[in-house]
């Protein structure tokens, strides 16, 4: 797998052109203990190339307590995935739905 070429592509995308040519809404999350894509610097990157392109409508939110797939776990290590019983935490789901209902009624 690691010499596929998805896997390549995936390495090598550069998402940041993809951003700054983006006009639409935007609503970026990470969790707080995603050890896949840290956090911080991942929405700082997301928040910089929508407001360089001009995007005023987005929102960038980190999650407390969460991990990559938007769960309440111990340490955020891949490994603990499997033994979590929770599909995806309450208030990753509230905001999703918060923000596609606030962008509904505009």
């Amino acid at each position: 797998m690691l010499i596929s070429p998805w896997f390549r592509y995936y390495l090598d995308y550069d998402p940041i052109p993809a951003l700054r040519e983006t006009k639409c809404p935007v609503l970026a999350l990470n969790g707080e203990r995603d050890l896949q894509v840290p956090s911080k610097p991942d929405l700082a990157t997301i928040e910089k190339a929508l407001r360089d392109s001009g995007n005023t409508d987005f929102q960038t939110f980190e999650l407390p307590g969460l991990n990559h797939l938007f769960q309440h776990g111990p340490t955020g290590l891949p490994t603990e995935y499997g033994g979590i019983q929770e599909t995806m935490a309450p208030e990753a789901l509230n905001a999703v739905s918060d923000w596609v209902l606030k962008h509904a009624s505009n």
